[in-house]
């Protein structure tokens, strides 16, 4: 039962805050629609009312060690606000906590990924790729390289730049014309594809060989950069085929682009490593972070970048004529450095690296209901596609309506489960729990998606 202390504050954000990704205007006068979390412990979040749910999703594939750091983290933070508490990364400025924390990541990066640039958050990261790249080409005499190539049904985020290189049209008619001439080209996922591209090697000779036939037909000389995520989130948590991330190497190299890996969901642990292209050989020449570089506990964003990117815009007298007023800012360096520091001590990749096959098999098994068509991921990162009542496995609108708009989201939180339920493209259910996480707490997200879609496939 709700609380009135819970119902006016759910009402109080109803009339004066407006939630991102959401239909504001549909929210309940009385705000009883709304969850309201109000602390976290653990694995664990309270809402308003007092009520504890497993947060299955970190926040949004943020708070990679849970919710009982703080002290920690506050320990850190009080000592760096007592020092200094702002310091712009702008001409010629920088501070000591920004310094050391590019240093360190530079440590922990893919090889020949030495130099860091800090911004506020993920869709920023994203934005200063594509700047750079076209100031990279700019100053090598090929201003004419000005499109992106990036993949189907990927999100790279929500600015009007980064919203070029996402295909979702839900997310980008409603802005007009895209701000970048992107080209897109297939993802990795096999489902619903014959049964020959189960094989590895085949299946990435069709996705290279798309991929150069989309290169020659754009003009290699035009195109800047090629990105994607090491496991595209979008989509529901797909993985690449053994040799994918080589073969969008040599292409780079053949044809002259730049090749990003946006690892703002799979950097720090989340797949097991501590950038997740490192499961998969990648070698890109910039990536791109956030989200877990601080846990969750401050807001940061970093774009990498390799020597010899690198080596190109700081040619001397280049300005570098871009940035953010809270770029690297002290306080949210700070905390990023005690969560690598806490990362490294409580072994927190080694846990995912322990679990993970248990976890893999857990989630395997869901393929025996039949309203689940697909279970795919890697690490703590997971997805379940669903199929519906038509004979294509889609979902009727009375199906959709009644499963995914409702009971299973409706089960899944009446059961302490926050997880993430898609009504977009392919209907999916996905989890990533925080990377603290043990068997009992896995099992216990397991048994709860098990029960639930149980119920859903039985309405089917």
């Amino acid at each position: 039962m709700t609380t009135a202390a819970a119902q006016l504050t759910a009402a109080t954000a109803q009339r004066h805050l407006l939630l991102h990704m959401t239909a504001n205007g549909s929210l309940g006068p009385e705000g009883e629609d709304l969850l309201v979390v109000q602390r976290g412990e653990g694995p664990y979040v309270d809402d308003a009312d007092g009520r504890r749910y497993i947060d299955g999703l970190s926040g949004l594939y943020c708070c990679q060690l849970g919710y009982s750091y703080g002290p920690e983290f506050a320990e850190a933070a009080e000592r760096q606000l007592r020092e200094l508490c702002y310091s712009p990364l702008w001409t010629g400025s920088a501070h000591p906590t920004a310094i050391e924390l590019a240093e360190r990541l530079s440590r922990i990066a893919p090889v020949d990924i030495e130099h860091t640039f800090f911004s506020s958050g993920g869709a920023e990261a994203v934005e200063t790729a594509w700047k750079i790249a076209r100031r990279y080409h700019a100053l090598r005499g090929e201003p004419g390289r000005t499109k992106a190539i990036a993949r189907r049904g990927a999100y790279h985020g929500l600015t009007i730049g980064t919203l070029s290189l996402t295909d979702d049209p839900g997310l980008t008619e409603p802005y007009g014309p895209p701000a970048i001439d992107t080209r897109f080209v297939s993802n990795t996922n096999r489902f619903g594809l014959a049964p020959e591209y189960a094989d590895d090697d085949l299946y990435t000779a069709r996705l290279l060989a798309e991929l150069e036939a989309a290169i020659l037909a754009e003009g290699p000389e035009t195109v800047a950069m090629l990105i994607a995520e090491p496991v595209q989130n979008r989509g529901g948590c797909i993985t690449p085929p053994k040799g994918y991330w080589p073969g969008l190497r040599a292409l780079a190299d053949r044809y002259g682009f730049l090749l990003v890996a946006d690892e703002v969901i799979t950097a720090f642990g989340r797949v097991g490593e501590w950038f997740g292209g490192d499961r998969y050989g990648a070698r890109p020449d910039i990536v791109t972070v956030a989200k877990g570089i601080t846990a969750g506990y401050a807001p940061m964003g970093a774009t990498l970048f390799s020597n010899r990117v690198v080596d190109v815009i700081n040619r001397p007298g280049v300005v570098l004529n871009h940035g953010y007023t809270f770029a690297g800012h002290p306080l949210s360096a700070a905390i990023a450095l005690r969560n690598l520091e806490i990362m490294e001590r409580d072994r927190i990749l080694e846990n995912v690296h322990g679990l993970q096959d248990h976890l893999a098999n857990r989630m395997a098994s869901l393929t025996d209901l039949p309203i689940v068509g697909d279970v795919r991921g890697t690490g703590f990162f997971y997805s379940c596609e669903l199929v519906g009542d038509l004979d294509d496995g889609g979902f009727s609108d009375t199906a959709r309506a009644d499963l995914i708009v409702d009971l299973i989201p409706r089960l899944l939180r009446e059961a302490g489960l926050l997880a993430r339920v898609y009504n977009r493209s392919a209907p999916l259910v996905q989890i990533a729990p925080p990377l603290i996480s043990d068997r009992f707490l896995l099992d216990g997200i397991a048994d709860i998606l098990a029960v639930t879609l149980a119920e859903a496939s039985a309405r089917i």
